[in-house]
């Protein structure tokens, strides 16, 4: 049953700065008129020849049941915990309730560079998983056409919506904007919890926004004001920068 059936109070949250891209406290996604709060943000970057170089900036967005649904097992966990806890990230990853991410771009990137790379990543979770099947490869070909003839200068940003039924909206935007409308779904919720995980999860490519979830969370779920100011984001951006994952590994080698 969607979120929205039972509205929970929207966590007061702060705004969140990352590498000069501000994220708002709460949106509204694509894909629903649910308002979601700001659960965390980080970069996705590189250590190329010794200098961090940074791709893309991203934000994700929960829905208010997020922080009663994981306080039953999770509340009175440090920060630190939950960044080590894979349970805890698979469970934001495949709970039944709904989830937005925004990717804003740093560096210009074609639709096919980006998606090759995410559906290459969706692939290896699957397989790792033992779930990978003919439904999740034709998913796979339904996101790659998506973002064919899609192109992402500096600012501009990819938005995913996935709600609790599974599916997995997807929509652009040239600026700061959201648009109201997606301009693609794809019915396929392992693609959709796919995607949030090649993120935030154990081998994920934004240790920091993992890292910015679990530390909002703890906060939250142990009822405590989430004041996370700027300076104190970039600070645990520097901290995951010296976390790279697999999955930024992976990337490497593209």
């Amino acid at each position: 049953m969607s979120s929205s059936h039972c509205p929970s109070p929207l966590p007061s949250v702060t705004k969140l700065q990352v590498d000069c891209v501000t994220f708002p406290p709460s949106v509204i996604s694509p894909a629903s008129s649910t308002p979601l709060f700001l659960g965390g943000a980080g970069v996705r970057g590189l250590d190329i020849h010794g200098k961090f170089v940074i791709f893309t900036v991203i934000g994700v967005y929960l829905d208010a049941v997020t922080v009663p649904s994981l306080s039953v097992k999770w509340k009175g966990k440090t920060t630190e915990e939950l960044t080590e806890s894979v349970p805890f990230f698979r469970e934001i990853v495949t709970g039944s309730f709904e989830k937005f991410i925004k990717v804003t771009m740093k560096l210009p990137l074609t639709g096919q560079q980006y998606s090759e790379k995410v559906t290459e990543n969706c692939v290896a979770i699957w397989k790792s998983l033992g779930i990978y099947t003919d439904a999740e490869a034709k998913a796979v070909e339904r996101f790659l056409e998506v973002f064919k003839d899609q192109t992402f200068p500096p600012a501009a940003s990819i938005l995913f919506a996935l709600s609790p039924n599974g599916s997995l909206t997807i929509a652009f935007s040239k600026d700061d904007s959201i648009p109201k409308t997606g301009k693609a779904v794809i019915e396929n919720k392992l693609l959709a919890e796919a995607v949030l995980e090649s993120i935030i999860g154990k081998n994920g490519v934004s240790p920091g926004a993992r890292l910015s979830l679990a530390e909002r969370l703890s906060q939250l779920m142990n009822d405590k004001k989430v004041e996370e100011d700027a300076t104190k984001t970039d600070h645990n951006q520097d901290e995951a920068k010296d976390d790279l994952s697999i999955g930024v590994k992976l990337a490497k080698e593209n």
